[in-house]
């Protein structure tokens, strides 16, 4: 492995900090310093660092707030 998942969750924090940038942007901008394909480090992702990504979706209306919605069903 690369590195561990904690490892790379403080990294991104730590860049995304620095940059003043969300967490999605961070990895982005982390696997193109690394010469990395965003698609391989899904599995570094740890649940917190998922956890604090939604929230920043949410935080950017990138992402709907799913305990506010219900989901599944068409409001009728």
């Amino acid at each position: 492995d690369y590195m561990k998942s904690k490892e790379f969750s403080l990294k991104i924090e730590k860049l995304a900090k620095e940059k003043r940038c969300s967490l999605m942007d961070a990895i982005l901008e982390f696997c193109k310093e690394n010469d990395l394909d965003p698609g391989t480090v899904g599995s570094l992702v740890s649940k917190s660092l998922k956890e604090k990504i939604k929230a920043d979706a949410i935080q950017l209306k990138l992402l709907k707030n799913s305990s506010s919605a219900s989901q599944g069903k068409l409001p009728i």
